[in-house]
């Protein structure tokens, strides 16, 4: 028996069952007269979020009229998937005309389906479909591939609209949580601007000194693969996905190394600044965290041990200078941010008794953030197991 009270057994289709399956493409940007006004939306992949379901009323560029016979056009309801290059990610068309490139596949759900319980399901299946996708270079999920993939579906439309109510509750409640983590955030940087002003400008004329000259720098290495006894349980070993926007220290490391491997690895203690220095994206770099735990870490990563600064002030002026850090990164190599590139910028250091006094404020907030953030992963292993148990 399910979490609504029925128990209707699933059956698998396929998608090109449940309504129209359309590939999308991109009208001849030559035309200036196919993007001389903003007539009809047209989604790009990058309009789409990596998790849950988008809701898309609006987009960061539109067509005009004139290219609507050269475009692929759908109104409501109809579903977006993206199916080059990051696969399965999730749209749904709110009020309105979209068009949409050759990067996504819509489906126009038929009568058997409700469009979000469709949504949902595609949503759930995100694994799945990336997994049939072509190639490994650049992953592709062609219009024959993407009609007959199967899902299971309940094919009672009201018990359908009950498991939509259900998800709606808990991704609303989810998004909410999310929200207060965020509010809390910008009440972080509020403070730090209200004590500090804008380290660019330094209006408050606090000294400033060059990163070198006020901490530690550490690059990490990877001890090599080629000698088994190094990788082990004796200390985790930090990649730039332990370090997440937006939470305070690293997440458990998915590898670790021996006591052998430590010695030959870089290691911190508690209480220094992780830093991703090379990434495929300047989104990624300058994402930084605090050590609770000594680690090891790999090259992509730069750590910093403050010595004339608190961590915490450091940590949070680290974020609120992001810009600064990336200004001169060049993308069409890779991303990288080296150590000497980072040991030469220079930061305020005011007062270290003014320093402390905003950390304290932060381990106050950052209380808060873990009670929201324990609630928040309780809601997401709810959110989970739902999807496991209707779509599964």
């Amino acid at each position: 028996m399910d979490k609504f009270g029925f128990d209707e057994e699933k059956v698998k289709t396929s998608v090109g069952e449940l309504g129209t399956v359309i590939t999308g493409n991109t009208p001849s940007k030559s035309k200036d007269e196919y993007w001389d006004s903003e007539d009809i939306c047209f989604v790009k992949p990058d309009g789409i979020a990596d998790a849950g379901i988008t809701y898309i009323s609006k987009s960061s560029e539109y067509m005009s009229e004139a290219a609507r016979e050269k475009a692929r056009v759908v109104t409501k309801d109809a579903i977006f998937v993206t199916c080059i290059g990051s696969i399965g990610k999730i749209g749904i068309a709110e009020d309105g005309e979209f068009a949409f490139n050759q990067q996504i596949n819509t489906i126009v759900p038929n009568d058997r389906v409700i469009p979000k319980y469709l949504a949902y399901n595609l949503l759930y299946s995100k694994t799945r479909l990336s997994a049939i996708a072509n190639s490994a270079v650049v992953p592709i999920i062609n219009k024959s591939q993407f009609s007959e993939f199967e899902i299971k579906i309940v094919e009672d439309k009201a018990k359908q609209g009950k498991i939509v109510d259900g998800l709606d509750f808990v991704a609303r409640i989810i998004d909410k949580k999310k929200q207060q983590l965020e509010e809390l955030d910008t009440l972080i940087k509020a403070r730090f601007v209200e004590m500090f002003g804008d380290p660019r400008f330094n209006e408050y004329n606090f000294e400033k000194k060059m990163l070198r000259d006020t901490c530690k720098v550490v690059t990490g290495n990877t001890p090599s693969r080629a000698v088994d006894e190094y990788y082990g349980d004796y200390i985790e070993w930090i990649k730039t996905d332990n370090i997440v926007s937006g939470q305070l220290t690293p997440t458990t490391a998915s590898e670790s190394l021996s006591e052998e491997g430590m010695q030959v690895g870089r290691t911190v203690d508690e209480d220094a600044i992780l830093m991703a220095c090379i990434a495929g994206s300047v989104a990624s770099i300058g994402r930084v965290c605090v050590t609770d735990r000594k680690v090891a870490f790999n090259q992509q990563i730069n750590a910093i041990v403050p010595q004339e600064y608190n961590t915490l002030f450091l940590y949070t002026l680290l974020q609120i200078s992001k810009d600064y850090l990336v200004e001169e990164i060049n993308m069409a190599l890779k991303g990288i941010l080296s150590k000497s590139r980072l040991e030469e910028k220079t930061f305020i250091v005011p007062p270290m008794e003014v320093q402390d006094e905003f950390a304290d404020f932060v381990t106050q907030v950052d209380k808060l953030k873990v009670a929201v953030q324990e609630s928040l992963d309780e809601l997401q292993t709810l959110f989970d197991s739902l999807m496991q148990q209707y779509f599964g």
